[in-house]
């Protein structure tokens, strides 16, 4: 199978065996992963850019990102979210190449209280910067999260296809959230991380999120390096499930495209 590259990977993780795992990882790996072998895996596969996303395991730990950003121009990030952060410390933070704050709720974790004060101040300041609010969230968070950010000013990007852990699938609360998400204008949805879903579903998920959203709503992301599937996957069977859900190389140069002008390289 030839493949084609995209333009950027806008999801993938870097990390070293110096840096602390949070608390609550759900797993810890016993190997590293550091931004020289992403580059590497990039040029490996003729890939210009990358977005390294904030990983759940390392909590608010983001030194290591930072000075990948400020060492690769090539590179964009988001970072594990500091509600209380001034709005002098996101532009900052935006000027090195931090395009968004990832928010992560394990399924039973509480709702933030998008209505608030604290957090409509920071939901305001992240406008202001110029960052987006990254979601890894599942079915019930999203389908009131969502709604919720609809009028805050803040742009959304929904990870891994919405999750899709609910058994109802495509059909459920979580999935049909994100598809109405689309119409506000500021949601958008990365389709990465397909390995982790069983193919029917892959397949289903894709179908209705290009039908409904369009390429210019889509981003694909690695996300390398496969954290607990590291045996069953490579960056060559990312690809292959890229191409595989999206045939017509015309639509993916769309997708590489819309990542481009959202991640503002």
């Amino acid at each position: 199978m030839n493949i084609d590259p995209p333009i950027i990977d806008a999801h993938a993780h870097i990390f070293t065996a110096r840096m602390p795992f949070a608390a609550d990882a759900w797993i810890r790996p016993d190997y590293e992963y550091p931004v020289a072998t992403y580059l590497d895996d990039l040029d490996r596969h003729g890939i210009s850019f990358g977005v390294i996303a904030a990983a759940s395991l390392y909590g608010d730990y983001n030194d290591y990102t930072l000075w990948a950003l400020r060492t690769h121009k090539r590179l964009r990030a988001t970072i594990a979210p500091d509600p209380t952060a001034p709005l002098c410390q996101l532009q900052r933070l935006n000027d090195q190449g931090v395009v968004g704050v990832r928010l992560q709720l394990k399924e039973r974790a509480p709702l933030p209280e998008i209505a608030g004060f604290e957090y409509r101040k920071y939901l305001n300041r992240l406008a202001d910067s110029g960052m987006h609010l990254e979601l890894n969230a599942g079915a019930t968070h999203l389908s009131q999260l969502l709604p919720a950010l609809k009028d805050t000013g803040v742009n959304v990007v929904v990870d891994h296809f919405g999750l899709l852990r609910s058994p109802a699938g495509i059909a459920g609360e979580g999935f049909q959230a994100v598809l109405r998400a689309l119409d506000y204008g500021n949601v958008w949805v990365k389709i990465s991380a397909g390995f982790r879903l069983e193919r029917e579903l892959l397949h289903a998920a894709a179908e209705k999120l290009l039908s409904s959203a369009g390429a210019d709503r889509l981003f694909w992301g690695s996300d390398a390096p496969f954290v607990g599937k590291e045996p069953d996957m490579s960056y060559v069977a990312a690809l292959r499930i890229f191409h595989d859900l999206v045939p017509n190389a015309a639509i993916r140069r769309k997708i590489s495209d819309a990542a481009l002008r959202f991640y503002c390289f």
